[in-house]
């Protein structure tokens, strides 16, 4: 009997101390609930800037390459053995250099006797001519002297032509390419000797759709770049406009030419081109990073007051505001910003840092402590 009582005992002291513990552990929880239904999100600082407006040059896209204004392999045109080379692969030549010559001994040998037939012929051409005067020789024998005098001479100048031709020479000013013949050589008619470009100026050709022919002109800036040359890009002028638009794919040809005295451009070249309109365009621009991409659709948080009463501003307590996420409709990016072509307005505040991690109707304060500098023409340093 003692025995049930002393377990009575210890139950009931059991359930009292769990019943305290819990009353406790409920008073606990209420006060939490009751702090976290008061408790207010601290505001996170953002850095923001307005809708700017602006001017942009209008612009026609394209992807061109470029060739030379002059280029050319030069060949052999007739056959013979190669006895001096007077080039150096890769150097800038003059026009009428020489750059190979041919074995000429051959026609040098029967050059003297050709002109000593020439000197025969005429000769007796003249000879010829005083007697016909005085009746003693026929209008035909003058004609037939003259006729062997006049092939005496064409056989001097077609070997003269000879000579000259295995004495090959540049036909403009360039530069020249990889050597491809070596000394002691037989060339063949059309054997490559060496390449020749002409690279200043140089030309760029490029394709753009019919709709876009009517503000082509000649004359009209062409600005082209490419990932050789990062961080620049050469002007030039459009020269040629396509009178035939492409029957295949409704495209006309465009030649522009860019001045290339550094010599960085090189036919073959692929680039980047942009011909600039006259007509400037009126446009909205924000910093590209303010700018939340998704699949869905382009977005910004704009910057709007807070509802209900604010705090007072203080030095270390700015004003508080609020976010709204606004869906954007983007069109061309020009340096550090991006045209906005809707759902924005100007002067309106957006974030323009770290978006990613900002949600619809969050408090948030101003702090541009740490801005970047944003730039439509940004210069990156070469390091």
């Amino acid at each position: 009997m003692i025995m049930k009582k002393r377990v009575f005992v210890a139950i009931l002291g059991v359930l009292i101390v769990a019943g305290v513990l819990g009353g406790v552990k409920a008073l606990q929880i209420n006060k939490m609930i009751a702090q976290s239904a008061h408790f207010k999100q601290p505001s996170e600082p953002v850095t923001a800037t307005q809708v700017a407006s602006d001017s942009w040059e209008t612009r026609l896209i394209a992807v061109g390459s470029l060739s030379a204004v002059q280029g050319v392999t030069v060949t052999a045109e007739l056959p013979g053995k190669v006895v001096e080379i007077a080039f150096e692969p890769g150097t800038q030549i003059a026009a009428g250099a020489l750059l190979l010559r041919q074995d000429t001994s051959s026609e040098l040998a029967l050059l003297p006797g050709a002109e000593a037939a020439v000197a025969l012929a005429q000769s007796i051409h003249e000879r010829a001519r005083r007697l016909l005067i005085d009746e003693a020789v026929s209008q035909a024998e003058v004609d037939a002297a003259q006729a062997r005098y006049l092939q005496a001479l064409a056989d001097v100048e077609n070997l003269r032509a000879t000579i000259a031709k295995k004495n090959i020479r540049t036909p403009f000013a360039g530069r020249l390419g990889i050597r491809q013949v070596n000394l002691g050589q037989m060339l063949e008619t059309g054997n490559e000797i060496v390449t020749l470009q002409s690279l200043d100026p140089i030309y760029v050709d490029f394709l753009v759709p019919q709709q876009q022919l009517l503000p082509l002109q000649p004359g009209l800036v062409v600005r082209i770049t490419t990932d050789a040359l990062p961080g620049k890009a050469l002007e030039g002028k459009i020269t040629t406009i396509s009178p035939v638009v492409d029957e295949a794919t409704r495209n006309i040809r465009v030649q522009g030419l860019i001045r290339n005295p550094e010599e960085w451009l090189r036919p073959g070249m692929y680039v980047d081109v942009a011909v600039i309109l006259p007509q400037p365009k009126a446009v909205l621009m924000v910093p590209i990073t303010a700018v939340l991409y998704a699949p869905y659709s382009d977005s910004v948080f704009v910057v709007e007051d807070a509802p209900g009463e604010q705090p007072p501003a203080g030095e270390g307590h700015p004003p508080a505001r609020q976010l709204r996420q606004q869906f954007v409709h983007l069109g061309e990016k020009r340096g550090d910003f991006i045209e906005v072509l809707s759902g924005l307005q100007a002067g309106e505040t957006v974030v323009t840092t770290g978006v990613f991690k900002l949600r619809n109707k969050q408090a948030v304060v101003v702090d541009n402590t740490l801005q970047p500098e944003f730039k439509l023409r940004p210069e990156p340093e070469d390091r």
